[in-house]
């Protein structure tokens, strides 16, 4: 299956290679503070692949907090937050927001909540190398 998706405006947008096809898509809606704020709800396909590209770079905030091992991909233009990566070891993982799907039948997405509080950062990395996608490419046009 591929999945596009995009913030609002377009600005930030991926493609994900979810093999094999899901008989349903499983969706984490974060409790912690940015993501209860920003109704983040996240998936991943640890086999998959994604590709991100970003038009215009300038018009994208990156933001860490906490542990500071993850990032928050923002489009400051329309404020929506399509992907989160983490860099653990050299190489780039990531998920992305079931909210910024396009061309996904909903009834796929089995949403779930999930908390990671109190989880210390080893732990965080390495449930993140086990479950976030592996294999991403971030693409962003000449500035």
């Amino acid at each position: 299956m591929l999945i596009h998706g995009r913030c609002h405006c377009g600005n930030i947008a991926f493609s994900l290679v979810w093999e094999p096809d899901p008989a349903e898509i499983p969706a984490r809606a974060c409790d912690c503070s940015f993501c209860s704020k920003h109704g983040g709800v996240w998936t991943s396909c640890p086999g998959g692949a994604l590709k991100v590209v970003v038009k215009e770079p300038s018009c994208v905030s990156r933001y860490a907090f906490g542990t500071r091992t993850a990032v928050f991909h923002t489009c400051t233009r329309c404020g929506v937050v399509p992907v989160v990566t983490s860099e653990i070891d050299g190489r780039l993982y990531a998920v992305v927001s079931v909210n910024a799907f396009d061309d996904v039948d909903p009834s796929l997405i089995r949403r779930a909540t999930g908390s990671f509080e109190g989880e210390d950062k080893a732990s965080r990395l390495a449930r993140r190398q086990r479950n976030w996608i592996a294999d991403v490419e971030f693409v962003e046009a000449a500035r």
